[in-house]
């Protein structure tokens, strides 16, 4: 009899990939390489229904998901810090790849993760041109560093500083080429979603660009909650008891780049943005912490962004809500 409700965890890296496989006995391990004649391999090898559980471990998981997928079995892609966390709640500290995989299958068997769908081309096309233009933006503020570090001294070798300024420049002409590749194809795939998230006051073309970039056109993420955890901006309070009061902070577990965005956009958001003035301001005569009311805004802006892009409307000025403070 097939068991449809079997498990398999998929530990994978670089060049391989650990498999957890439930046997009456506990589990079988089995690894292969992370190639097409692995992903071969695991298919002949697996029973005909199962569902494979893998981490989002960087680019690696993506072609034997995607493989899996087209040759019709279940497939879930789940944040490795969940499994971590889930890993530290059993209080296990053995860290192998065989181990790894047997615990991403019980976490499978536990929480029943949704099923993972293939992005299409266009989406893989602009989160691999996002990551560049990120990749350059850090150089480019390497080398500006390394630049003022160098000037500093009071000896700045001629070499040092024309290569220095060349970097720079070929960084910024890179930057401006990728980033008018992503507006081509924002444009060509999305000009309608562009155009109504940029009707929220606060939200800026980038940040719109970035939006539609990362939740897929906004596909990715059921909830609002869900693409805030995602970014990072999710509020954490420290409090136990009466001697416990810890500064709130936010869940810097996300996106740093999205993060500094919606930053810049609170501060255009509490003038221009009549919901977010309005909350800024309630939170801040009740004495919580500008910092505090900031990152609520950030969220309220996200919320904003997430209606807007799941139900086809332009951001409405007079709009009522259900206050959430």
């Amino acid at each position: 009899m097939i068991d449809t409700n079997l498990t398999v965890g998929i530990d994978v890296s670089k060049k391989t990939f650990d498999i957890a496989l439930p046997n009456p006995k506990g589990y079988s391990n089995q690894q292969y390489s992370n190639d097409e004649k692995g992903f071969k391999q695991l298919v002949r090898h697996l029973p005909l229904e199962v569902h494979c559980i893998m981490e989002a471990t960087g680019p690696y998981y993506l072609r034997l998901a995607t493989y899996l997928h087209l040759h019709g079995i279940q497939v879930s892609v789940v944040n490795p810090l969940v499994i971590k966390r889930f890993s530290q709640m059993r209080l296990l500290r053995a860290k192998t790849d065989k181990a790894d995989a047997v615990m991403i299958a019980e976490y499978g068997k536990t929480e029943k993760p949704e099923l993972w769908q293939p992005s299409e081309e266009y989406i893989i096309e602009l989160q691999q041109l996002q990551a560049i233009v990120e990749q350059y933006g850090r150089q480019h503020t390497a080398l500006v560093n390394q630049q003022e570090a160098f000037s500093q001294s009071g000896k700045n070798n001629k070499v040092v500083v024309g290569s220095i300024k060349q970097s720079l420049r070929h960084l910024e002409k890179q930057s401006v080429a990728v980033e008018n590749r992503i507006k081509q194809i924002i444009n060509k795939e999305h000009s309608d979603l562009l155009t109504r998230l940029s009707s929220i006051p606060g939200i800026g073309e980038k940040t719109a660009i970035m939006l539609i970039v990362i939740t897929g056109g906004f596909k990715k993420f059921s909830t609002s909650k869900q693409l805030s955890s995602y970014i990072g901006i999710c509020p954490r309070v420290f409090e136990s008891g009466s001697s416990v009061k810890g500064k709130p902070k936010i869940c810097k577990m996300g996106m740093s780049r999205m993060r500094r965005l919606l930053y810049v956009c609170t501060w255009s958001a509490i003038k221009w943005n009549k919901t977010c003035k309005q909350m800024y301001e309630r939170m801040v005569s009740k004495g919580k912490a500008k910092m505090v009311a900031l990152i609520a805004v950030a969220n309220k802006l996200l919320k904003q962004a997430f209606a807007i892009g799941t139900n086809n409307s332009f951001y409405q000025k007079d709009f009522q809500q259900t206050p959430c403070f």
